[in-house]
């Protein structure tokens, strides 16, 4: 194989022919590239080859399983990959359109090691990528995607024999009924469903009528031109819009899917956006009821709730905060055996016995509906009041270059550790310790806390901070902790602010 090329002129000839992949595309836990202007046709078949490889090299049985999202282009970068792997002796099983956490289910469906799911997830059209993993329920972390990006970037793919195509039919039909099984809702409840046009919008209506739920549908019909927003319920643009609709139709709250399906996002039945983490916190009491000493892992961005609780602190839950990104979170779970993991974008990892690890917005749909239906006199706002207050923000991206956050992002911890190791405060508070598990959580001592790191998907830093105080304090901590960031120069504005 010849080593692929960083950029190539499209409408050319070379275009039409040699594989085209831009270095950056491979990231912490997925791949994900604008197309066709940092990877061609070519590249994604490259990119298939260079996978079935290192099956081969780390002795992976030579079998996947093949997905790609609702988009117009996805099933021809799908194509591509799978012609690669076929040439790398891969034996391909497609299931067709599906959402990211029904290739994952597929693994275990059809009794296969593998999985490569075609998604940008809820990245604007024009950009494609990959999710894949060798041993579920995990997908590639950092050692994988590394070892990836050189054997096809080094131009290492090896051509075998014995690759093969099969189209798998049923698979969607398998998922479905799993996610339900025989749950019935014995309560009324009617539910906002915002699919934002995407892949979910095949799933989740059907779902949530199968178990009971009285569906008020919200942009659900399949459209790959996402008229409305980009499916994405961590963004508020389309949980504002969720909570309209809870006020017009009186429902009783509101989820919304992202655009593969592996998030999930709510709104209380008075209309107001609850952020994932806090979700968790809400499951895991519920959870912790009957699962005592259960571990709970949580993101860096996520609530200081999961360790303070006094419910959680009753039924002796332990909480374990570590890095984000879905494959990190994944591995962490499995290892240390915990029954659930949270993630303040809407990825949650429910694990046995409530799912099999890997993180399916459909899941949590059904499981939150359980909770409700378990408590038949408690509303969701209800459910959102119980938990201790704290004021948040939302998740923040401020404009970084993927060629250079990293390094930026090294020196504003570096700024932030000088300040804490020479007697600095935060919001006029002691800062009690840094976490550097992930970028910098800087932790003040009565618990509230601030957050900077690297988007590891897109190029931009991640700002979230939390005051168990006021909102005022919550200001001051965003304002101080941008002040820190302000020191370089490259980066830009805020996606949102609050």
């Amino acid at each position: 194989m010849n080593k692929p090329q960083a950029a190539v002129s499209q409408n050319t000839w070379s275009f039409l022919r040699d594989a085209m992949i831009a270095p950056t595309g491979f990231r912490e836990y997925d791949a994900r590239w604008k197309y066709p202007d940092d990877i061609n046709l070519a590249g994604i078949t490259a990119l298939g080859l260079g996978l079935g490889t290192q099956m081969h090299k780390r002795g992976i049985e030579p079998v996947i399983a093949v997905g790609n999202d609702y988009r117009d282009y996805s099933l021809s970068i799908k194509n591509a990959l799978m012609l690669g792997l076929v040439q790398a002796g891969i034996q391909v099983k497609d299931i067709g359109p599906a959402l990211s956490p029904m290739a994952y289910f597929a693994q275990f469906h059809l009794g296969v090691p593998a999985v490569a799911m075609v998604t940008a997830s809820h990245n604007p059209n024009g950009w494609t990528g990959v999710k894949m993993g060798f041993e579920r329920p995990l997908t590639h972390g950092p050692d994988e995607m590394n070892e990836l990006r050189d054997i096809v970037l080094n131009g290492e793919g090896v051509a075998r024999e014995g690759g093969s195509y099969e189209f798998v039919d049923g698979v969607r039909e398998a998922y479905l009924d799993d996610l339900a099984g025989d749950f019935r809702m014995t309560r009324k409840l009617k539910v906002v469903c915002a699919t934002g046009n995407g892949t979910a919008s095949a799933f989740a209506p059907e779902l949530l009528e199968r178990i009971g739920v009285e569906v008020v549908p919200l942009h659900t019909e399949l459209d790959y031109t996402f008229p409305h927003y980009n499916p994405n319920p961590e963004a508020m643009e389309m949980l504002h819009d969720m909570s309209a609709a809870v006020t017009a139709s009186g429902a009783d709250l509101a989820l919304g899917f992202d655009g593969d399906g592996d998030r999930c996002g709510v709104v209380d039945d008075e209309g107001d956006e609850i952020f994932a983490d806090k979700v968790g916190v809400i499951m895991a009491r519920e959870w912790a009821k009957t699962h005592e000493n259960a571990t709970f892992v949580a993101d860096v961005k996520s609530t200081g709730l999961f360790a303070s609780d006094p419910e959680l602190k009753k039924h002796g839950a332990k909480a374990d905060y570590w890095r984000t990104g879905h494959s990190h979170m994944k591995r962490r779970v499995k290892e240390l055996g915990a029954l659930a993991g949270f993630e303040k974008s809407g990825h949650y990892f429910l694990a046995e016995p409530i799912g099999r690890g890997y993180d399916c917005g459909m899941r949590v749909a059904v499981e939150m509906c359980k909770i409700l239906d378990a408590n038949p006199d408690r509303s969701m706002s209800d459910l959102k009041r119980a938990l201790p207050q704290t004021w948040s923000t939302p998740t923040m991206s401020p404009y970084c270059a993927d060629e250079e956050k990293y390094d930026v992002l090294d020196r504003i911890v570096k700024r932030l550790e000088e300040h804490h190791a020479n007697g600095g405060k935060l919001a006029g508070r002691r800062i009690d310790q840094i976490v550097t598990v992930n970028g910098a959580r800087v932790i003040l001592d009565n618990g509230a806390w601030g957050l900077v790191r690297a988007s590891s998907n897109t190029p931009n830093l991640v700002v979230v901070c939390e005051s168990p105080d006021s909102e005022n304090e919550l200001r001051e901590i965003f304002r101080e902790i941008d002040g820190f960031i302000r020191t370089e120069p490259s980066v830009g504005d805020y996606d949102q602010t609050f």
